[in-house]
């Protein structure tokens, strides 16, 4: 888990050199892909995937180093053909998870995260799932354990083949002429996001196009079919980890609400989206009908809240590069508190975006708990070893959380309203 925080710890500078340029992209042409709620729930969704990975909060059904110990055959020399097998098997093996993902009732609940937004950017290619707890990619990696290829070579590729899917979530690239018949490009993964019926299921891939062209789900970018991005069942919320289990949840209430006993079981396994019909008679379920004349998801957002939110943003940021930096250092125990601060953060604020009245309870609740742990402590994780005065920043900070969970959930709304009646 190291390993990866280490990786992280250079890779989210990256990422957020790459928004920087996309948005700014966007305000240069005159094209803004990027809407400011939008973006802040898809990079907020990103930081729950990385805290849960990184804490090993999940449970893997077998492991790789397993499977390699007693399914072994041959032991592939370390050449440039080892780690071409090795990635050939990876991309291979995602794309038939990927597959899984998108046909299955239960797997798509750990996928419908990534689909949610309604745009289309590199943000959203942050939004990673937190409701895959059960871990069972080593299984779809078969071959690369009987082929022997090394533990490390896995875990070496494995981060660099997911990192490497979000160059293609963008818009401002067109169709890329040959490299169209070999990788996945953005022109074909935005057919991938799309809710056109002409575009729904295709494109599976995630870095090599050629298992799609196989296996009879490539789909090419149409000029008369414009994508139109999100879910047939808009998720019509910014908090990232009450999306996570959304899907979940319904097939649960499905499961139990209906009469017969077979569907009871199998609605987990059968085609994403299928419903028992006793159930989808009585219990409906609005499905877009129309995909350009749908409304997007948006909520009453002041520019006050649009920067606050930005700033609640940053600082998870902050936060959360701080813990990669001094992730020995913190410990197990306090890793896991830290996560957890975090994560109530990202579900306190970004509930405060849908402007649910229970958000400011959120919000005193973390703020109390930050200042109650500071004065306990009298530091934040070892940050005045770094900073003398860091302690006191983050106390600054929950302050502003707290009164900022008051102000916009009491004051500002009353304003609106008023303002709304006048």
């Amino acid at each position: 888990m190291e390993t990866y925080a280490q990786a992280l710890l250079y890779a989210i500078p990256f990422f957020v050199v790459l928004l920087v340029i996309e948005i700014g992209y966007g305000y240069f042409v005159k094209d803004q892909k990027h809407k400011v709620m939008d973006s802040v729930s898809s990079i907020s969704s990103g930081f729950t995937n990385i805290i849960k990975d990184t804490l090993g909060l999940g449970f893997i059904l077998v492991t790789y180093p397993f499977l390699l110990e007693h399914l072994a055959v041959f032991k592939m020399e370390s050449t440039w053909i080892l780690w071409l097998a090795a990635f050939i098997v990876i991309d291979f093996a995602g794309y038939w998870n990927h597959r899984l993902n998108h046909k299955v009732n239960l797997f798509w609940n750990q996928h419908v995260i990534h689909h949610s937004s309604e745009e289309f950017n590199l943000a959203c290619a942050l939004r990673q799932p937190i409701s895959n707890l059960v871990g069972y990619f080593p299984l779809l990696i078969l071959p690369a354990a009987v082929l022997g290829i090394p533990n490390e070579v896995i875990a070496i590729l494995a981060p660099i083949h997911l990192f490497a899917q979000f160059w293609y979530h963008t818009q401002h690239i067109g169709k890329m002429g040959w490299a169209e018949y070999i990788i996945v490009t953005p022109s074909q993964h935005r057919v991938h996001h799309a809710i056109n019926p002409e575009y729904i299921d295709k494109n599976l891939g995630q870095i090599l196009c050629v298992w799609d062209r196989w296996f009879g789900t490539f789909q090419e970018e149409l000029d008369d079919v414009p994508p139109q991005f999100g879910v047939l069942k808009p998720a019509s919320t910014w908090n990232p980890i009450a999306i996570n289990f959304q899907h979940f949840w319904r097939l649960l209430q499905d499961a139990w609400r209906t009469k017969n006993y077979y569907d009871k079981v199998r609605i987990w396994f059968m085609p994403t989206g299928w419903r028992p019909n006793d159930v989808k008679e009585k219990y409906p379920i609005a499905i877009i009908e129309d995909v350009y004349g749908f409304r997007r998801y948006e909520t009453p957002a002041s520019d006050a809240l649009r920067v606050y939110a930005v700033f609640q943003l940053i600082t998870t940021t902050l936060f959360l590069w701080f813990m990669f930096y001094n992730f020995s250092n913190i410990g197990v125990s306090g890793l896991l508190i830290f996560g957890f601060i975090v994560f109530t953060g990202i579900y306190g604020y970004t509930t405060l975006m849908d402007r649910k009245l229970y958000a400011v309870y959120l919000e005193l609740v973390r703020g109390v708990l930050g200042l109650v742990l500071i004065f306990f402590t009298g530091d934040w994780f070892g940050l005045n070893s770094y900073i003398s005065f860091g302690s006191w920043l983050v106390v600054f900070y929950f302050l502003i959380t707290m009164f900022s969970g008051i102000y916009f959930t009491y004051f500002e709304s009353s304003i609106s309203k008023r303002n709304t009646i006048a």
